[in-house]
This record gives C-alpha cells, sequence and structure tokens, in this order.
C-alpha cells in the first residue's frame, strides 16, 4: 500500500476502549493573561461569513437563554469517527462576540485524548486556539510543550483525567491551526493525538491542508445561510469531514503514497491500486480533469493554492463531490520535489434543490423551444440571475466566426469593442481568429474557468474582467455552441457553479441540435443574409461609418434590405443602402447581385448617377419581375461635397453640427428594374464636421401600425437627443425601439469629422497642339508656385511630361489634367478617352527613341496606377509633398 499506510500514521488509531466521558466544565471567565509566546495580540478583522455560520449552531440559541451550552446542545455536534496523520480528535471553535471569543462549534474523534475543552476561548486569553487565531499561524506543541503549556496556566486549557484526577499528557501532542486567511479569519482548528514525538512535518503540511477543508466548509455553511440557498441545519453538515485522506506524489518517479481513505472515497480496494497517479485521475467526472490536472502541474498549483472541488463516479455509478488541497515542495534549487494532497468528502457542494430545479425548469422549457434564437434566450435568461453574472452569451460554430444567437445585457456598448465592429445585425458575429482562448477551449470539449486578472485577449477579458467562463455546448460528439459567462466584480468560481454550468452545456447544446431540425429554414436563410451582407466596414478617413441589420420578425427571415460602404479614388467614399421588393430568398438572391453591380461600378471610377443607371439596366435584363429602391451618396471626405442620387428609395436624414435635423431634399428617379433608359438626376450639396448622415430603410419608419411620415418624424426626433460623437450609440437608438418587424430593417450612418485640411484642386484641358506638353508644363508650374510647392516642382514636371506625352501619342479625343494638394502628397492625374490601361516595358534598349516614360514616372513618384473611368480611363502619380515651416 506504500509507506503512508505501513507507517499507521495516517491509518485509523487503535481503539482506546470504553473510556467515562466527563461533562464540559462550567463556562471559563476568558480573563487576559499576559502572553509568553507569540506575537502581540491584535484584534482580528470581523468576518461577516463567521458570523453566519456562528447564527446558524443550535448550541448558540441555548447559550442565550442558559448562559451556558447545555450537554444535550452540544451533543449533536460530537462525532466520534476521526483520524488523520496521527490527530484522533478535531474540535472546531467559531470567532463571536465581535471577535473577542472563539466558541466551540463541534468537536469529534476519541474525547478520551483530552477531555473538557472549553466551550468558549477568550481571543485575548492565553490558549494555543487564541494564540494561534491571533497570529494567523499554525501552533504546534509537542508533549513536553503541551505540558508546560498547561501548567504555566491550567485555567485556559483542558486536561487528561486518570482515575478521577488531572495529570499531565504525557504522549499528547497537540496543534491548533487558524481557519481562513486576511479578512476570512472563520476561527481555529484544534487536533490532538497520541503522538509521542510530536506532528512529524509531513503530519503537519496535512494537518494544515486539512484545515483548508474546514475552512471551506465553513464558508459554504456561510454562503447557505447568506441567502443563497434555502436556510437549513446548520448540523445537519459536519465541519470536520468524516471521510478525508492524504497522498505524496513524487515528482521524480511519479509514484503516489495514498491512504487508505483517499482510496475508499475512490471507490478503488488497495488491490486496484497501482501507485500511479493516473489510476486515481481516471475516476473523475471528464469535465473536471483539467482542473485536476493541476495535480501534476506544480507551478501552477503553486501559485493558485486555492479550494479545488471536482467530482468522481464510483463503481456502482454514485457521483460523489470531493475537495482537494495541496502543496508543492520544493528543493534547494526551486525545483518542485513533491506534492502533499489532502482528499476529503465534500458532499455538502452537491447541488441544492434550488439548483435541480433550475435545471429542471430549463429541461422543461428547452424541449419545447422550435427555433435556435428561443433556444439560446432561454438559456442565457437560466444563467444570468442565478449566477449573478455580468454577461451571458450564447453563439453557434461556424468554421472561422462564432455567430452570436443572443446575449444580455443587449446593448452593445457594455460588450468588448472587438464585438461592437462587428454589430451590424441585432447580434454581433465575431471572428474566431480574434478569440484563440476560445478556440482552445472548443477544440478541448471542456468547460474553462478564468479568475480574474487572467491573460486574455481583448475580446474575451471585456466579457468578464472579474472572471470569465468559457462553456463549450457538446451534443452528438461534437461541439455545437459556446456560452460565455462573465463578471465584472471579482468572482471565484464556486464548485456548484461548475455543476450547473455543466449540466446547462448539455442541455443546450442537445436543444440547438433539434433546433436546427426544427428550424433549418431559419437557418438556410440567417446563413445566406450573412453572406451576401458586408462583413465589416472600412476604417474611413475624416469619419466613421456604422451599421445595423435586423432581420424580420415574421416568416422568412431573409429579405431584400442592403446596405455597402466603398472607398474610392481621390478621398471619395460611396455610402449606399437599397431594397429589393419582396421577402423571399429570390429577393435576397438579386440583392446579393445589386450589391456586386454597384460595388464593381463605383470601383470603376463612374459617378454616382452613371453606377445608379447602369445598375438599372442590369436588373431590367434580369429574368425577374423583382425591382428594387437604392439611394447612392458619393462623398468627398476630403471637401465635405456629396453627391446624391435616388431611385425610389427613401432621402437620407441629416443631423447638422447644430443639431438641427431635416430630411434632406433630393430630387428623386423610378425605382430599378422598371424603365431600361430611366434617368436618375443628382444633387450635389455640401456637410460640415460633426455633421450626421443616415441612410435607412422602409421597415425602420413604416408598418402596420406605424405611418411612413410618423416613423420618420420620430428618426429625426432621436438625432436631435442623441450625443453625435458616439456613432454606434446613434444607431443603437434608432433601431432600439423597433419591436415585432413586419420587413427588414437596414440602417447605415456616418459621421462626418471631415479632415485635417481640404485640399486644393485645379484642371487643365490640354489641347492637341504641336506644344501641348509645354503648355500643361507652364500651368503646372504656376500653379505649384501659387500654392508654395517648390522643392518638388521639378519632380512634379517631369511626371506631367511623360503622362501627357504618353496621353497624346497614344490616345485619341480629349486629353485632361487634374492637380490635387493635400496636406502631405502632391497628385497628378490625367484624363482621357482610351479604356486600354498603360503597359510599362519589360525593357527597353538603348537605342529606342521611346518607352521610357512609365519607366520614369515609375523611379519619381512613390504610388502610381490606373483606373478606368467612363469611357475611358485615368493614369495618376502622387509624390510627397511638406509644407515649409517659418
Amino acid at each position: 500500500m506504500g509507506r503512508l499506510a505501513r507507517t499507521g500514521r495516517l491509518g485509523p488509531p487503535p481503539d482506546p476502549g470504553p473510556r467515562r466521558l466527563g461533562r464540559p466544565p462550567p463556562r471559563l471567565a476568558g480573563r487576559a493573561v499576559p502572553l509568553t509566546r507569540g506575537p502581540p495580540y491584535r484584534r482580528p478583522s470581523a468576518s461577516r461569513l463567521a458570523r453566519k455560520v456562528r447564527g446558524a449552531t443550535a448550541w448558540r440559541e441555548t447559550r442565550r437563554s442558559t448562559g451556558r451550552p447545555r450537554e444535550e446542545a452540544t451533543r449533536p455536534v460530537t462525532r466520534h469517527r476521526f483520524a488523520f496523520c496521527g490527530a484522533q480528535l478535531a474540535a472546531v471553535y467559531v470567532a463571536a462576540d465581535q471577535d473577542r471569543e472563539l466558541h466551540l462549534a463541534e468537536l469529534t474523534g476519541n474525547r478520551g485524548v483530552l477531555y473538557g475543552l472549553p466551550a468558549i476561548l477568550a481571543v485575548a486569553g492565553h490558549s494555543p486556539a487564541a494564540n494561534a487565531f491571533r497570529s494567523g499561524r499554525p501552533l504546534w506543541l509537542t508533549p513536553k510543550e503541551l505540558a508546560a503549556f498547561i501548567e504555566e496556566d491550567p485555567h485556559h486549557f483542558p486536561t487528561r483525567v486518570r482515575n478521577g484526577a488531572p495529570s499531565s499528557p504525557a504522549r499528547i501532542s497537540l496543534g491548533a491551526l487558524p481557519l481562513g486567511h486576511g479578512d476570512q479569519e472563520l476561527g481555529c482548528l484544534v487536533v490532538a493525538g497520541d503522538v509521542g514525538e510530536g506532528f512529524s512535518a509531513d503530519d503537519r503540511s496535512l494537518l494544515e491542508l486539512y484545515a483548508d477543508q474546514v475552512a471551506a466548509g465553513l464558508e459554504s455553511v456561510a454562503a447557505r445561510f447568506a441567502g443563497r440557498r434555502a436556510p437549513q441545519a446548520h448540523l445537519v453538515q459536519s465541519l470536520v469531514p468524516d471521510q478525508g485522506g492524504a497522498f505524496i506524489l513524487d515528482l521524480g518517479t511519479g509514484r503516489m503514497e495514498a491512504h487508505a481513505h483517499v482510496l475508499e472515497l475512490l471507490g478503488l480496494s488497495p488491490e486496484q491500486f497501482d501507485g500511479q497517479v493516473e489510476t486515481l485521475l481516471a475516476c473523475a467526472v471528464p469535465d473536471d480533469m483539467p482542473a485536476l490536472m493541476a495535480v501534476v502541474e506544480p507551478d501552477r498549483l503553486a501559485a493558485t493554492g486555492q479550494q479545488l472541488a471536482f467530482r468522481i463516479r464510483r463503481p456502482g455509478g454514485e457521483l460523489r463531490w470531493l475537495g482537494l488541497r495541496c502543496r508543492v515542495e520544493v528543493d534547494p534549487d526551486g525545483t518542485p520535489r513533491r506534492v502533499l494532497g489532502v482528499v476529503a468528502d465534500a458532499s455538502y457542494l452537491r447541488p441544492s434543490a434550488d439548483e435541480v430545479s433550475l435545471v429542471q425548469r430549463l429541461s422543461a422549457t428547452l424541449a419545447g423551444a422550435a427555433t435556435i434564437r428561443e433556444v439560446s434566450r432561454l438559456a442565457v435568461a437560466a444563467l444570468r440571475e442565478p449566477l449573478g453574472a455580468s454577461r451571458v452569451a450564447v453563439g453557434e460554430l461556424e468554421p472561422e466566426r462564432l455567430i452570436v444567437t443572443a446575449l444580455d445585457p443587449p446593448e452593445p456598448d457594455v460588450w468588448p469593442e472587438s464585438w461592437r465592429a462587428e454589430w451590424r445585425s441585432e447580434w454581433p458575429d465575431v471572428s474566431l481568429g480574434d478569440l484563440p482562448t476560445l478556440q482552445s477551449a472548443v477544440r478541448a470539449g471542456h468547460m474553462s474557468l478564468w479568475p480574474p486578472g487572467a491573460a486574455l485577449e481583448p475580446g474575451l477579458l471585456g466579457v468578464g474582467p472579474g472572471g470569465l467562463a468559457v462553456l463549450p455546448l457538446p451534443a452528438e460528439g461534437r461541439m455545437v455552441g459556446v456560452c460565455l459567462v462573465g463578471w465584472d466584480e471579482e468572482h471565484r468560481f464556486a464548485p456548484e457553479e461548475r455543476s450547473l454550468l455543466t449540466a446547462t452545456a448539455g442541455l443546450v447544446g442537445q436543444a440547438l441540435v433539434r433546433a436546427h431540425a426544427l428550424d433549418a429554414g431559419h437557418e438556410l436563410a440567417t446563413m445566406l443574409q450573412r453572406s451576401l451582407l458586408p462583413r465589416k466596414l472600412p476604417e474611413l478617413p475624416g469619419g466613421v461609418a456604422v451599421a445595423r441589420y435586423l432581420p424580420a420578425t415574421a416568416g422568412l427571415e431573409v429579405g431584400g434590405d442592403w446596405y455597402d460602404v466603398i472607398p474610392l479614388r481621390d478621398g471619395h467614399v460611396a455610402f449606399v443602402i437599397g431594397d429589393v421588393q419582396g421577402h423571399s430568398a429570390g429577393a435576397a438572391t438579386i440583392m446579393g447581385q445589386m450589391r456586386t453591380a454597384v460595388r464593381a461600378y463605383a470601383v470603376e471610377g463612374h459617378p454616382p448617377d452613371v453606377v445608379v443607371a447602369r445598375a438599372n439596366r442590369l436588373l431590367v435584363g434580369m429574368e425577374t419581375d423583382l425591382f428594387a429602391t437604392c439611394t447612392y451618396v458619393d462623398l468627398d471626405m476630403e471637401e465635405g461635397i456629396a453627391r446624391v442620387v435616388r431611385a425610389g428609395h427613401l432621402p437620407p436624414v441629416v443631423r447638422h453640427p447644430d443639431g438641427v435635423t431635416e430630411e434632406m431634399v433630393v430630387e428623386g428617379g423610378p425605382p430599378l428594374g422598371v424603365l431600361a433608359e430611366a434617368e436618375f438626376p443628382m444633387t450635389e450639396t455640401g456637410l460640415l464636421p460633426g455633421t450626421l448622415l443616415v441612410l435607412l430603410t422602409d421597415g425602420l419608419v413604416e408598418s402596420a401600425r406605424l405611418p411612413l411620415e410618423e416613423g420618420m418624424r420620430r428618426v429625426c426626433e432621436t438625432l436631435v437627443e442623441v450625443d453625435p460623437v458616439d456613432a454606434g450609440g446613434v444607431a443603437d437608438e434608432l433601431v432600439m425601439g423597433v419591436g415585432r418587424r413586419d420587413d427588414d430593417v437596414a440602417l447605415l450612418l456616418l459621421r462626418y469629422d471631415g479632415t485635417r485640411g481640404r485640399p486644393r484642386r485645379s484642371h487643365w484641358t490640354v489641347w492637341r497642339l504641336p506644344k501641348a506638353v509645354l503648355h500643361a508644363r507652364r500651368f503646372t508650374a504656376r500653379t505649384l508656385r501659387s500654392w508654395g510647392v517648390v522643392e518638388e516642382l521639378d519632380t512634379a514636371l517631369l511626371i506631367v511630361s511623360e503622362l501627357v506625352t504618353n496621353a497624346i501619342a497614344h490616345t485619341q479625343g480629349e486629353v485632361g489634367m487634374d492637380l490635387t494638394l493635400s496636406t502631405d502628397r502632391l497628385r497628378i492625374a490625367v484624363n482621357d478617352a482610351s479604356p486600354r490601361s498603360p503597359v510599362k516595358p519589360v525593357s527597353v534598349s538603348w537605342e529606342s527613341t521611346g518607352g521610357r516614360g512609365l519607366l520614369i514616372v515609375e523611379a519619381t513618384a512613390t504610388a502610381w496606377g490606373s483606373v478606368p473611368l467612363s469611357g475611358g480611363k485615368q493614369v495618376w502619380a502622387e509624390i510627397p509633398w511638406h509644407a515649409p515651416t517659418g
């Protein structure tokens, strides 16, 4: 069995035989005696948890009426089965009377070892328990030291009775161990045993760990009386575990010596134990294995030093809670050498009736849930309030994304920044690439608990800065989703919470699989909708764009609403919102085609009216009877000039910097797909920095219960009251009041901030004359000198010569040149009527008289390129520019 069992030190002591039990003495006065050992007295901090425990004891109620505990009141807390590491008796004292007294709460073991333990000890008195409680450090007494202690002050220490007369305990050793630490000073554990040479170093370490187990039981009792569970009699639970054992793990050899009680708790016979730690770990419930592996990882264990509770499955199928405390011994060089551990019964950690009923209720409600969203909502509601969590989110797992299906609270500003950046729909969907910890937990398939201060990525740390639980949702042998539970305040995970989370995970995972089967149409529609809308909006120079999309709650949850933000050349950005007729998968398909077409025409460089006209002709030519509406805004982010085209859609809403809000007056054209040769007039307007531009679809402002005019008025009123600095918050305010939706809701909002300085622009029409290049150079020189560009003038003139020469020599029709001076660069662009892009030669012979133009441009410019324009192209080049100082 190993050294521990052979020595008998950890085994049960021999039966001492029948002994005459004496009655407890009257209450001692607890007079103060000058201390001869230990540090000066300091008043421990009051413990609210200890007061809860003290208020639960029956003996205290008896004391209130009689002035001292009656024998029948203390008898229920006196137990006789105790033997641990040479100790044959254990007594638990709980702090009372504002930490001025220690009251005996439980006495267990062989009372023949020490008779007459006082029911009340003064904290300021001279006793081992009081000294240990004051100092906060264990006090160990050999038989000789114990005899000296009794002789020094016999009135404050129990005596051993032999033949009716007190005598010195010749072979009795004693230990007094404080319970709790810091502001959780709960009391003191006194242990005694017939150990002639005193407790060994190993015994002391293991008994100190055992005291930590007792302290954990005290805190559990206090929690029950703190309102987390229905009150129950304190005496139902023993403060000193009746069953407990110790083990020693040699890290060098991997061999373990385990007490017979450890094997008994695990349901193993001595013959079944081969001395390997893996044999004991195999008894644990799989979900608790990651936590238990800390036993063989001493660095982690030494860093935590906390109570570890886990579950085992005994051979008969019984599920039992056990508590574990460990300590790592290291060599002089700091290398971990041994692990000393204590395992004790922790049946008080079994789920309470309230927790069982909660799981039962959740199981019953999930059985009737028919959609993924309903399953997720029920899971979030079942966990947040009972756990006191700050945030709970449930999501489905896709290959590269976490698709959130429900969360609480619903306000985006309480979730991490990376989540808010992905918040385009009712719930966000987050890239798993930004959450490696979550990916690791899902791959392992086990619950992960992260304490306060854990090194997590921002996307998870913002969910639970005070503590985070990552709960994979299993079903049919795979992980179908994940649940995140986070706390803002510091949160230490109780074992019963882990039990509740594990039970909930299995229920929710199975319910999600059932909902997938019942909700296949919704799943298909949701995936289609997500694939057709942009995943993330680009960052813009001089502004912030946010979008929101809410699918309809009636019928198939997919429709034809779409939006897009398209960066263009020369600091321009296109903002598009549209709506395809109907509410079906066909409408969503047309929507995807229209969004792609509009983006393609816009990137080609066409003006807004041409983009919309070409999209209209495309839709007319499609094999569909559906039509679409659209609003297209081309905004110069540097100048603030917006060119707007409206095709049967709602006009944009503008909130000016002074707070005045109004619908933008925009001349409109017919919907797309009605007339092939329809005209779409363009309206130009200016935006000042601080302006909010809102593009929306009719689902936000019109329904069977809401007239369009009233809906637009509400949008304007909301914009007047909001803070324009928080663009995401403004978008949330606009969609927050939308309840049941007969139609999709799409919203695209821009906060225009403007750039640091407006660029200077100038245009020159190049006439096809023999001296066309000379005239273009003269115009460029005059313009740049007037702008203060001096040092970069020669480089600019060289680029103008090459670009204009190429346009004159290789194209027909009109040629134009544009000069644009921004805060940090000069852009030279030459437009011509040829759609063919210029081709840079691979090599040029020294005898050649041409072909070096683009090579010269590439060598002198920091960037250059070609973009198509309506009926032609534009070749551009940029060089850096720094404004002169002084």
